[in-house]
């Protein structure tokens, strides 16, 4: 009898792996019940990725600058070396080195005339280092707008199949609409939390470059400040 039981498991687990083999599939396949929504999403991600690794590497490069950078440009303009001042900023492709340079360039001019164009030029810095990153974050705002979308049409969807099926419902007549609402909001989730925290760490990244600006724009001011003084 115990044999007999054994071995009708056994036959039964054989005959359940097949079905469990059909049941799985890929995670792409998975994403295709989403519909047409997931492709909007997807769209969205490498734009997200895009943006994102573009502006990072942009403003990796505008945050990179000699530490000793300002201490020797305190040092040319104390022993009157302007020109030279001027050809150690042109070697630093940086906000900083070019508001520097532009305050060099008017020096002799009233103090408030340079701090001027200083603030301009360092308004056009601040403006392109802080282009793109509004469409991240209408990404990262709209891509779970967009999944919840989906959770609406995939939940019409299944209500629709009920009122088709009337007292004959399947749950199999529910499948598409559930997988419909469930995957696309899954997806816009994940697209909108990934853009949500690549914003949010640019943002901060352009809040330390633009602190840099400030405090090396009036250490400048103090040392053309002290220069005039100098000479008088």
């Amino acid at each position: 009898m115990l044999f007999h039981l054994l071995q009708s498991d056994m036959v039964e687990a054989v005959a359940g792996a097949p079905a469990q083999q059909e049941m799985s599939f890929s995670l792409l396949e998975l994403a295709a019940k989403g519909g047409w929504l997931m492709i909007v999403l997807l769209i969205l991600s490498i734009l997200a990725v895009y943006i994102f690794g573009k502006k990072w590497w942009l403003l990796r490069q505008a945050g990179q600058i000699d530490k000793d950078f300002m201490k020797d440009i305190r040092d040319y303009i104390h022993d009157g070396k302007f020109k030279s001042a001027r050809t150690l900023c042109a070697k630093y492709d940086t906000p900083v080195a070019r508001m520097v340079e532009t305050g060099l360039e008017r020096n002799g001019k009233p103090l408030s005339d340079i701090q001027t164009a200083v603030e301009n030029v360092g308004n056009v810095e601040v403006a392109r280092l802080e282009k793109g990153l509004p469409y991240l974050a209408m990404i990262a705002g709209g891509a779970p707008m967009i999944g919840f979308l989906g959770t609406v049409i995939g939940m019409v969807q299944a209500f629709f199949n009920m009122s088709q099926a009337g007292n004959n419902i399947d749950i199999t007549l529910l499948s598409s609409g559930i997988y419909t609402a469930m995957i696309t909001t899954v997806g816009g989730l994940i697209v909108g939390i990934l853009g949500y925290f690549g914003y949010n760490y640019l943002t901060s990244t352009v809040s330390n470059i633009v602190f840099k600006m400030e405090s090396s724009t009036i250490e400048l001011m103090d040392m053309l400040n002290g220069a005039d003084k100098d000479e008088a």
